[in-house]
């Protein structure tokens, strides 16, 4: 249910989502005049989404809750190109083919955070590939690139690190996205009268740059709105692992895991994630905060804000699998577990590898399932004690781990440290 609020810009600058606008004094009276029709860009560099599109994703959720029409754009012209901002060197071109299937995956992700049926206020899935497919270069050349100056072009950050940065500099290719990226805004424009473009704080060159060609080309009276880069408060980049990204894809980042990441954030940082990532109100997110710092012992943000994220990407189904898993690994009970519960662990996500054989030294296991990245850390892994089999830690570097010993003589669940574990299955 769609449901107007009278100032959505309020709302996001309390949760502190605001990073830039355009046109300020007239953007707010603009927003509260009427049903809007707004737009955020997810170009498909990879088959899924990883929590890094969140932000903007769910901005798109709250735009269409306070009662404007979201539009979802999958870049499947874009996608082909790169976007160059703000990235130390030229992306790797992919084909044709692979985008293709890359921007089908990405539009069933898209569809599930947004309601497509609830009026005027219905989102939309929209390719940018459908107007760029048959432009030609010289209409390219004489319509579009002709509103663009060079001189102001380099003079936008994302590419004037990338001319000053020694070595392959920018290509013509990846130069080019800001025009087509400008032109994506001026044909959604024409098509869907959208007059508001939100994207990360790396994408303000893109966006004024539509703005600029909207007027140019077709007198269109537009808005742009940026929303902050996440960033953790130790430094270390957001949405990384030690196992690598952290996708929206289930089959990629399993509901499990995508859980505990979110319980392990720092007190530093839970209050601004709960604020940019859940549907609570600041003031329900105040109380948490409030309660947390009157009490002792763990706070209960994290475990909050672990829920409520899962909840949104993977729905209450994949929330209780999640912590169904969590509950019977942190245990520690698992000669509890019945063989069928163990085959449920797996299908729910754990991480699984599969055995060779019916004898596997303890580092080739930890090196295999990734528990560590080569057999030097597995050995200092398992000499600092942080390295267990079904519950029991391994003394030293020459245990070997055998179907015999595994649990109804098939499953051994390894853990490294407190928190990460791996599932190894015997045939």
């Amino acid at each position: 249910m769609v449901q107007k609020t009278v100032d959505i810009l309020a709302d996001l600058e309390a949760r502190g989502l605001v990073s830039q606008m355009t046109s300020e004094d007239e953007f707010r009276p603009h927003l509260v005049g009427g049903s809007r029709t707004i737009y955020s860009g997810f170009d498909p560099t990879a088959d899924s989404l990883h929590i890094g599109h969140l932000v903007p994703l769910l901005a798109l959720r709250r735009f269409q809750l306070a009662g404007h029409k979201p539009l979802a754009l999958v870049g499947g012209a874009t996608g082909m190109i790169g976007d160059p901002s703000f990235k130390a060197a030229e992306r790797q071109l992919n084909s044709t083919e692979v985008i293709s299937g890359w921007v089908d995956s990405l539009k069933g992700q898209l569809s599930r955070f947004l309601d497509f049926d609830c009026g005027e206020s219905s989102a939309m899935v929209v390719n940018n590939l459908d107007w760029t497919r048959d432009l030609n270069v010289l209409s390219f050349l004489r319509d579009i690139g002709k509103h663009f100056s060079v001189n102001a072009m380099i003079q936008k950050e994302s590419v004037k690190q990338r001319i000053e940065r020694e070595g392959s500099g920018i290509s013509f290719t990846e130069f080019s996205y800001m025009i087509l990226q400008s032109y994506d805004f001026a044909e959604l424009y024409r098509r869907h009268d959208c007059s508001i473009q939100i994207g990360g704080s790396d994408q303000w060159g893109n966006i004024t740059g539509g703005i600029d060609l909207a007027r140019r080309m077709y007198q269109g009276q537009t808005y742009g709105l940026t929303l902050p880069l996440v960033t953790k408060a130790d430094g270390q980049k957001f949405g990384k692992t030690e196992t690598g990204t952290v996708w929206l894809d289930p089959d990629k980042t399993s509901p499990y895991a995508f859980f505990q990441f979110w319980l392990n954030t720092a007190d530093a940082d839970v209050y601004k994630f709960l604020r940019y990532f859940t549907f609570l109100s600041v003031s329900e997110i105040a109380e948490i905060e409030a309660a947390d710092a009157a009490a002792t012992g763990r706070p209960a943000a994290q475990g909050i804000l672990a829920r409520e994220v899962t909840r949104l990407v993977h729905g209450d189904e994949g929330l209780q699998a999640a912590e169904r898993i969590s509950a019977a690994l942190f245990s520690g009970e698992l000669g509890d577990l019945t063989a069928p519960d163990f085959d449920q662990l797996r299908l729910d996500g754990l991480p699984t590898t599969d055995a060779d054989g019916e004898v596997l030294p303890i580092v080739e296991a930890l090196v295999s399932t990734g528990l560590a990245a080569s057999n030097r850390v597995a050995r200092e892994f398992i000499a600092a004690g942080a390295v267990s089999a079904n519950g029991v830690k391994v003394p030293d570097t020459d245990v070997s781990l055998t179907k015999a010993d595994a649990l109804f003589g098939k499953y051994i669940v390894l853990k490294r440290g407190k928190k990460l574990f791996h599932l190894l299955r015997f045939a």
